[in-house]
């Protein structure tokens, strides 16, 4: 197998649970803390070697492009007032990797939006970060799928045991143990009811596909809720080859909605070193005067 060296963000998708914050700002681009999400996704993506990532957007977000470029004039003036670490920080988010950019031009599901991505990875395994999801994990949470498809030759899905009564939010798949924590995948199905679903173990937005996903989604019907559902691609490549399903270690954040974003928000800022000690004896106050 290749070395995964290219990455692909879907980040074309409506922002429909943060309205109205997202009817002019992008989803992805919402700050966390102080940074925009997006920022966090590709610093992971980045950390675990990946070199070019290709974000899927729409019209209404050329603020993306916009932010991971430089910005002349904004440099000039914090360098010469002084202000060194925000100079360094402004930089370095255009500095972070090669970032190209292709439109999904319809909304017509995740599946065809990483289907955009075929001429940019070409013949070569890539690995998808969904812009919605933050992972936190000492290993970088792609690195942990990258790691498990290159020893098994294989596709690779991020997964999570869920309880049973949420299993319908996500895709259920069916698995096998290989190793610790990772498994064999031999089926899947999306927003199952818990009489349908596979198993208690979730894809939660990392993945790590072999180029055969193009000619699938190619040529997929349109699925669940009328789009081009990236599962039911899925589906078919791990019964045309190998796939497995990484439990990975670390902690996910669904920022796509709206208590999702304010724990990461909650959590990343008490260990910020400039705002962790002062939100931690702010929350105490608070919770103390409920």
């Amino acid at each position: 197998m290749m070395k995964v060296r290219k990455a692909v963000i879907p980040a074309a998708g409506l922002g429909t649970r943060m309205l109205p914050a997202t009817k002019t700002v992008p989803k992805e681009m919402l700050p966390l803390v102080d940074k925009p999400v997006i920022q966090y996704i590709i610093e992971e993506a980045v950390d675990a070697g990946i070199e070019d990532i290709l974000i899927v957007t729409n019209r209404a977000k050329s603020a993306m492009d916009d932010y991971f470029d430089y910005y002349p004039e904004l440099e000039t003036r914090l360098k010469q007032a002084g202000k060194d670490r925000e100079l360094f920080e402004t930089r370095r988010a255009a500095d972070l990797a090669n970032i190209f950019y292709v439109r999904q031009k319809e909304t017509k599901g995740l599946g065809h939006a990483i289907w955009r991505a075929k001429r940019f990875v070409g013949d070569e395994p890539f690995a998808v970060l969904l812009g919605d999801d933050i992972m936190r994990a000492k290993k970088p949470v792609i690195g942990q799928l990258i790691e498990a498809a290159e020893r098994h030759n294989a596709s690779a899905v991020g997964v999570q045991y869920v309880p049973t009564d949420t299993i319908s939010k996500y895709s259920s798949v069916k698995v096998e143990p290989l190793e610790d924590r990772v498994f064999s995948v031999s089926d899947m199905n999306e927003k199952p009811s818990p009489t349908q679903m596979l198993s208690n173990y979730a894809i939660l937005g990392r993945y790590v596909l072999q180029p055969q996903i193009f000619d699938i989604l190619e040529h997929m019907k349109p699925g669940y809720g009328g789009e081009i559902q990236l599962t039911d691609g899925l589906r078919v490549l791990c019964q045309q080859s190998n796939m497995v399903a990484v439990d990975f270690e670390g902690k996910r954040y669904d920022t796509g909605n709206l208590r999702g974003f304010l724990e990461a928000t909650i959590d990343f800022s008490l260990d910020h070193p400039y705002t962790g000690k002062w939100l931690a004896r702010f929350l105490k106050e608070k919770a103390r005067s409920l």
